[in-house]
């Protein structure tokens, strides 16, 4: 493919104008050095050398669309607390919109703090709360959300399970953006798998899609597809894409398009799943077909798992392995 139509691409994300919902959180990073062992507990001493604060989850699916250029509408909710400022904060610092972003003070705002040595990760520390939203806080967002809807190229749904995505909330936004025609693309985690019944894409994982059937799946072609299959008729979605680690990802669009993995180093998978979903959006939005949205997901994908922690893709990094590697398959 000539670079100037990848270049057209690029510049027609620049005019399209996304909504992202699902459950937000700020994904913390302690970075420092293992070289004792606590005299207290046998457990390794980190002494710390930096910190780092970032959004992660439906925040980080925003941020990919809107550092490619889309307008990006982030719709979710936090807790009443100091969490929120510091999510609040880090929005503004992407220059993000925070006026669809509701607090609940019966959560806290969902953080999750890995503490790293040498970026290899030693464990992880969780606050968050799973519960479903209370009627008025959901009927909160979905009023929000049906004020922007008829301006929209795409919807993103975000999933992390932190109860936001609730099954009444999910089904009132898909039967909206049917009636106006918007794309609904599903990022699920395995509880409530089978709420998104209608959505444009549905996007799970290898592991996901053999839980939610209760079924062991290879990750060999011919297993994954009749896996497919399968999850089409019981869900009632026409396009699939399935993320296979090292294998890539399957396109379920009427007919299979197995795609490999790129060949690049691997330093961390955090948020790889959320870039996967942004540019598959934007590609939807942009009238892309799904093989051609895919091929750009997994190039970003891949481009960010060379960093360590949930980063956004960065545009030109993406633009120049799209160039390399894109030009006789798009």
């Amino acid at each position: 493919m000539p670079a100037e139509i990848i270049e057209h691409i690029f510049q027609t994300f620049k005019h399209r104008k996304i909504a992202v919902i699902g459950d937000l959180m700020i994904d913390k990073y302690i970075f420092g050095h293992v070289s004792r062992i606590s005299p207290e507990y046998p457990v390794p001493v980190v002494d710390v050398s930096r910190e780092d604060s970032r959004l992660g989850g439906a925040a980080n699916v925003a941020i990919n669309t809107h550092v490619l250029g889309a307008e990006t509408l982030l719709i979710g909710v936090t807790g009443q607390d100091a969490e929120r400022e510091n999510l609040l904060r880090l929005m503004q610092e992407q220059e993000l919109d925070t006026g669809m972003i509701v607090a609940d003070p019966s959560r806290p705002t969902t953080c999750k703090t890995r503490i790293l040595s040498q970026n290899h990760h030693i464990t992880r520390v969780d606050y968050e709360r799973r519960h479903p939203l209370d009627a008025a806080i959901e009927a909160q967002l979905l009023g929000m959300f049906r004020e922007v809807a008829p301006s929209l190229d795409a919807v993103v749904l975000e999933d992390y399970n932190k109860g936001v995505l609730t099954p009444s909330l999910v089904e009132a936004v898909i039967t909206t953006c049917k009636a106006l025609n918007v794309p609904v693309l599903v990022d699920p985690k395995l509880k409530g798998f089978f709420s998104y019944s209608g959505c444009t894409v549905f996007k799970p994982n290898l592991s996901e899609l053999a839980a939610s059937l209760g079924i062991a799946v290879s990750n060999d072609d011919s297993e994954v597809e009749n896996a497919c299959l399968q999850l089409v008729e019981k869900l009632v979605v026409s396009s699939l894409v399935v993320t296979r680690s090292e294998k890539g990802m399957t396109v379920y669009d009427g007919k299979f398009t197995h795609l490999p993995a790129i060949s690049l180093d691997v330093a961390d998978v955090s948020g790889a799943g959320d870039t996967v979903i942004a540019l598959l959006a934007l590609g939807m939005a942009s009238d892309l077909d799904l093989v051609t949205s895919t091929r750009i997901a997994n190039l970003a994908a891949h481009t960010v798992c060379q960093e360590v922690g949930a980063v956004p893709v960065r545009p030109e990094k993406l633009f120049n392995a799209c160039i390399a590697h894109l030009r006789n398959s798009l």
